[in-house]
């Protein structure tokens, strides 16, 4: 763990709790919207929640996972809400209106609480997963188990809470399949992109962010 001033805490807090925050509203958004890809059928938000074990794991390797599990916890709430109202305004991608917010989407709250469940399930998985391999010499061993583990119990738990028995006579029939597709593109998308993302996007936080010269090597 870097040790950091207070400047430099209150500085990565800010990016990374609203990074988790941005991550998943856009994902919560984009699982509403389904495509096939060879056959299958999945959604775009399949290539963007990944990004979220990103900034776990930055979490932990600069605060360590007890304040991350704080980070996490401050993330989940306002993520919850900004997930339903942005939702019901573009619920199915179209613009619904203000006035939708007047009335209660039962659907896109689902989405939204099953996000919060599977979100704070997920990561704290990751959480733990991480901590206990970062000590590894191979660098790439800690993130690319965390976040295979991870992506498993958030995508399990998401899409049964979100669409098991849903309103949306599509998502309840293929949440199966999609759930199933949507783990794969998370892996490929993980593992092809995640890993040099990581070191890419720790070293600005340490040179930029942080501002400490003394700690531009990656930890």
């Amino acid at each position: 763990m870097l040790m950091l001033s207070n400047a430099q805490l209150k500085r990565a807090l800010l990016l990374l709790v609203s990074f988790h925050i941005l991550i998943i509203c856009a994902s919560n958004y984009l699982v509403q919207l389904p495509f096939q890809i060879f056959g299958f059928h999945t959604t775009w938000g399949a290539f963007s929640f990944p990004f979220v074990y990103l900034a776990t794991d930055l979490t932990v390797r600069i605060f360590g996972q007890f304040a991350a599990r704080k980070i996490i916890l401050k993330a989940m709430l306002p993520a919850l809400v900004i997930s339903y109202l942005v939702g019901v305004l573009f619920h199915n991608g179209l613009f619904q209106g203000a006035g939708a917010l007047a009335d209660f989407n039962s659907f896109v709250f689902r989405i939204a609480f099953a996000s919060f469940a599977a979100y704070l399930v997920g990561q704290l998985m990751d959480i733990t997963v991480f901590a206990k391999l970062r000590k590894q010499r191979t660098w790439w061993v800690a993130p690319a188990a965390s976040t295979v583990v991870g992506n498993l119990v958030d995508t399990l738990v998401f899409f049964s809470l979100a669409f098991y028995a849903s309103t949306d006579s599509f998502m309840a029939v293929h949440w199966p399949e999609i759930a199933m597709v949507d783990y794969g593109f998370k892996l490929a998308v993980s593992l092809c992109l995640f890993l040099p993302a990581y070191g890419v996007l720790l070293r600005i936080l340490q040179d930029k962010i942080l501002q400490s010269p003394s700690q531009q090597a990656i930890s």
